[in-house]
């Protein structure tokens, strides 16, 4: 996916997926021009390990609705720190607000663009 619109609109399908699942905090982060890691940071806050499960199996989900395919998926299996690689947009779903505050993506990438987001 090479077109930032594209890509955008990939990344707000993914926020709504989470959003579905009852996801929590969400955060879209824009990274074009401060990262090579990707254009986006999608992050959101789980219950559970279980529902931090849901959220990222929906997420896959709607990414394969779209013609996309996950290519590194971490910690699904703990559900903890789930963090799913689809190359121009990186998903981080936390099973706790405890587990997020440690890590502070938000604050580590504070110079990043935030993409308003509001779940439907």
């Amino acid at each position: 996916m090479k077109n930032k619109e594209d890509i955008k609109q990939f990344v707000l399908a993914l926020a709504q997926a989470a959003f579905d699942k009852k996801g929590s905090d969400i955060e879209i982060l824009d990274l074009e021009g401060i990262s090579m890691l990707g254009d986006y940071f999608l992050i959101a806050s789980a219950n559970n390990i279980k529902q931090s499960q849901s959220i990222a199996d929906e997420m896959e989900d709607k990414a394969a609705e779209l013609g996309m395919t996950v290519r590194h998926r971490e910690g699904y299996r703990e559900g903890e720190w789930i963090l799913l690689d689809f190359g121009d947009v990186i998903c981080h779903v936390f099973g706790s607000d405890e587990l997020r505050e440690f890590y502070g993506l938000e604050e580590l990438w504070n110079d990043a663009g935030r993409v308003p987001f509001e779940g439907v």
